[in-house]
């Protein structure tokens, strides 16, 4: 029997990998779980009150602690769906044996990334489809409503829209008969009463729009507002002239309310801007580590056998 001496030892062709490094089906399955975690989260979350637009809150609760209790809901929302979208796609990218282990590291991560970037941009599709339809809805029902309405109230539509015809019709209300200091009669109170007041009342509208706009009613149109209240309701001069006065009051407490009300609600959306981005950078951190994980998880074969097993 011959022993050969020398052992011929045949190399085999290495095959070079020209596929994609982008594995865009894992992407797109961690998209998909990511979405669908998130929805099932904000859904749960717009049942117990947990919302940014909505949070129940009681009166005496401080805006800081509802504005944290809110940010740290969406901050969890965020976290958890992108980290479990992030890891998916990590272990479900096909690796690339050309790489180095760092390399390997930052492709997962980047994967993550994607699956961050691709789940924003379905989510803000859907969201601009969902406003746009809600406002074509909703546009088709106020036609409709504000074409009947203005075929039965039209009048009245009107003066709901003007801001200044509540506090001219507090100005222009009838004197109470009987009242003490007042020398008109019951007969004179009716005949004022019935008197056509729509001129006076435009003109007194255009006055307290126009001192909306410089900020003060001037002496000239408060006395002459007096004298037209005197002459239409039939008030005596120092009632017409102190209801002028509790008409202005009215109207400065209700401009400065209202100016505070805009002021909360500019703050409130400045606010909420920052922490829905901030928590997306978070999130989008969180994606990349994820997907880091997973490609670990996958190289590594790590089996979670009391978590996926047969039953």
């Amino acid at each position: 029997m011959t022993i050969p001496s020398e052992v011929d030892v045949v190399v085999a062709p290495t095959v070079a990998d020209n596929g994609s490094y982008v594995d865009w089906p894992a992407i797109i399955a961690g998209i998909v779980l990511a979405s669908g975690i998130s929805l099932v989260l904000l859904t749960f979350g717009s049942a117990i009150g947990l919302s940014m637009t909505n949070f129940r809150a009681g009166d005496d609760v401080s805006p800081i602690w509802i504005a944290i209790a809110a940010a740290s809901w969406l901050l969890w929302v965020q976290i958890s769906s992108f980290m479990a979208g992030g890891y998916v796609t990590g272990r479900l990218r096909k690796r690339h044996q050309d790489a180095t282990e760092h390399e390997v590291d930052v492709r997962d991560g980047a994967h993550g990334l994607l699956v961050w970037a691709g789940a924003l941009v379905v989510g803000a599709l859907i969201a601009v489809g969902g406003i746009g339809a809600a406002a074509n809805a909703i546009g088709s029902a106020a036609s409709t409503l504000t074409t009947a309405a203005s075929n039965v109230a039209g009048e009245a539509a009107d003066s709901a829209a003007d801001p200044t015809a509540y506090f001219v019709d507090m100005l222009f209300r009838p004197a109470p008969v009987g009242a003490e200091a007042t020398a008109t009669t019951t007969e004179t109170t009716t005949t004022t009463t019935e008197r056509d007041t729509a001129a006076v009342r435009a003109e007194a509208g255009r006055i307290f729009a126009a001192s909306a706009v410089s900020g003060e009613l001037a002496a000239d149109d408060r006395t002459y507002l007096a004298q037209v209240v005197a002459e239409n309701t039939g008030l005596s001069e120092e009632e017409a002239q102190a209801r002028v006065d509790r008409v202005v009051t009215a109207i400065d407490t209700a401009r400065t309310q209202a100016a505070e009300a805009a002021e909360a609600a500019r703050k409130t959306g400045v606010l909420a801007a920052f922490l829905t981005a901030a928590s997306l950078l978070i999130s989008a951190v969180g994606a990349f580590w994820a997907a880091q994980k997973g490609g670990q998880h996958r190289d590594e074969g790590t089996v979670f056998a009391n978590v996926f097993r047969r039953f």
